[in-house]
């Protein structure tokens, strides 16, 4: 059982103090919080595609910095050790794919919708994200996923659990709690992410594949798998079809070959003689 990492990390104190900057630079230019946020519409119909990368450097300004603290503190406690583990170089290019991976998702799946015909979406389009959520779920991801069954101290509610069921009991509280200014799609968006770069970069063995799901969806339904085809190992190779002239030659040095080693067949070569005159 523990709270907190043993030690901190590096590139987790560069990223804290990286995030905590920008948060200074916007409180000092509050045009900075405006020009780096996420929102479909400026991303894509304006060309800003700045903005999947920025946002998640930005934080909500208004009163205490509650939103930048409780990222960096997610990032802190599982991100420390995991970057330790990993090295540096690793965890960082983990990180931004996550944070950037999320970016794009947020920018661009609210427009399938709309396109789709359905207008209830268009007001989503003008939506703005921001902050390093979608990263730090990432992180989560990965540590729940490197030590599955460590325990880790919550605060609230105070009680030890498995780091494996971390993600769950994040979304529960996400998807219970009502708030409306939460980015869902940011948050998920980072999850996907991170379980696709974990399991195509293969050093993550705990990391659940497409059939681990499929396992226990056929386990929880009480339904029967369907059958597995084995494929041959060996093709079969279609028969090529020789030419006249080919199968000439070919009768032609079987003939030579038995009468150099002697042999005869008389019925064969009268078959060739015959095939010979036609």
């Amino acid at each position: 059982m523990s709270f907190g990492p043993p030690v901190t990390s590096q590139i987790i104190k560069n990223l804290m103090i990286a995030n905590a900057a920008v948060f200074v630079a916007q409180l000092l230019i509050p045009q900075a919080t405006a020009l780096g946020v996420v929102t479909p519409e400026r991303v894509w119909l304006h060309s800003e595609i700045w903005r999947p990368i920025t946002y998640m450097w930005i934080h909500s300004i208004g009163g205490m910095p509650l939103h930048l603290m409780m990222n960096m503190f997610m990032l802190w406690m599982f991100g420390s050790q995991l970057a330790e583990h990993w090295g540096e170089k690793r965890f960082l290019r983990y990180y931004l794919t996550c944070g950037i991976g999320a970016g794009i998702l947020i920018a661009t799946l609210p427009f399938i919708p709309v396109l789709a015909g359905w207008s209830p979406m268009t007001e989503q389009l003008g939506l703005s994200t921001l902050g390093a959520s979608g990263a730090v779920m990432g992180v989560v991801l990965a540590y729940s996923f490197t030590w599955p069954y460590q325990r880790i101290q919550l605060l609230f509610p105070p009680v030890a659990i498995k780091a494996i069921w971390l993600i769950p009991l994040l979304l529960v509280f996400e998807f219970s709690s009502g708030q409306d200014n939460v980015s869902h799609l940011g948050h998920l968006g980072g999850l996907l992410i991170g379980w696709i770069y974990l399991v195509r970069e293969g050093e993550t063995p705990e990391a659940p594949t497409l059939e681990t799901f499929k396992h226990l969806y056929y386990r929880c339904t009480g339904r029967k798998p369907p059958p597995t085809i084995r494929k041959s190992s060996k093709a079969i190779r279609p028969r090529r079809k020789l030419s006249l002239k080919r199968r000439y030659e070919r009768r032609l040095m079987r003939k030579k070959l038995r009468s150099v080693s002697g042999e005869t067949h008389p019925k064969r070569d009268r078959n060739d003689n015959d095939r010979t005159d036609r």
